[in-house]
């Protein structure tokens, strides 16, 4: 691959972005850690023998990434075409976003709940603006945002579908991924995601993806289904994209059935597959919507789930934690 002369940051007019140096706290770890910084090798046994085994990364070791690319410790040129599971949608260290993060970092970088703040309210109305919903919860991962969106769907199944207490069902995709906590590993059909970590949570039925019979049949038999979370095309169970029929069929069916439709659109989101949300290839709207990685450029973690009144406003103040 031809060498790419860094240009990404050409534009940017602000010197103390333009100035900025590797930290120097990095720097000494690497003095006191490393015998020679640029062997991966190094970087590779340093995270063996103190990090936890839940990855299995390929020996790569990357220092730093700009626009489609990254570079190795070494300075070997990569054509990223992983972007972080579309985390980076926009490129490794997009100017704007890299300003903007630095911007608000040293004008206010945290306030509680507990105050208002002028960020957040901008942030509210541009997001429910734009995505065309009443009513935003942020949250920081995408699978806080999930756990959120199945939270939204037991309440409302309560208090407005009336479903008696405890009995709520959300239904889920067979071979769905949407991370990691105990909700997540109770609604997967992956072994490796739920073995040893029983218990699970009651009350998550699973059905076939693009299978819209199979949705019909469990809708069909349990009044008490509140909801329907699914990944558009599904991601880590191998991009796996329905037929044309399937996402629209759902829609029908969960508002025939009176069940909420939850799409996770955490990956498939914000331009991914060539339209705004991947829910638009077929003119779906979902209730509830979750969103994610991309939402911020990859600078910080944050997720969203958006929907209407009449949803969101089923958690009031200390009902969310």
């Amino acid at each position: 691959m031809p060498t790419v002369t860094p240009s990404y940051t050409d534009n940017v007019t602000d010197s103390s972005i333009k100035a900025l140096k590797e930290d120097s706290f990095v720097s000494e770890l690497k003095h006191k850690y490393l015998s020679t910084p640029d062997d991966p090798e190094e970087y590779i046994s340093l995270e063996d023998s103190h990090g936890a085994h839940n990855y299995h990364p390929l020996p790569v070791v990357l220092a730093r990434g700009e626009g489609c690319y990254v570079w190795d410790v070494k300075e070997k040129q990569y054509l990223d075409f992983l972007s972080a599971y579309s985390a980076v949608n926009q490129g490794h260290c997009h100017p704007r976003i890299v300003a903007a993060l630095v911007q608000q970092a040293q004008k206010l970088a945290l306030t509680s709940r507990a105050f208002h703040n002028e960020t957040l309210a901008l942030f509210t109305k541009f997001m429910t603006d734009f995505f065309g919903y009443d009513r935003v919860l942020p949250m920081n991962s995408g699978v806080e945002a999930g756990e959120t969106a199945c939270k939204l769907i037991r309440r409302w199944g309560y208090e407005v579908k009336k479903i008696p207490k405890n009995k709520a069902v959300i239904v889920f995709a067979e071979d769905n991924f949407w991370g990691r906590t105990l909700a997540a590993c109770s609604s997967s059909t992956d072994p490796d995601c739920y073995n040893n970590y029983g218990p699970f949570l009651p009350g998550f039925e699973i059905v076939p993806y693009n299978d819209v019979d199979a949705l019909k049949n469990l809708f069909e038999s349990n009044p008490n289904i509140a909801g329907f979370y699914v990944e558009p095309i599904q991601g880590e169970a191998g991009v796996n994209v329905p037929d044309d029929s399937y996402l629209p069929a759902v829609r029908e069916l969960c508002t025939k059935h009176n069940v909420l439709l939850c799409c996770d659109e955490i990956q498939t989101g914000l331009a991914r597959t060539g339209k705004l949300l991947c829910c638009d290839h077929w003119g779906v709207r979902p209730d509830i919507l979750v969103l994610g990685k991309a939402l911020s450029g990859g600078m910080y973690p944050v997720s969203a789930v958006l929907s209407s009144h009449e949803i969101m406003l089923t958690i009031k103040p200390g009902q969310h934690g």
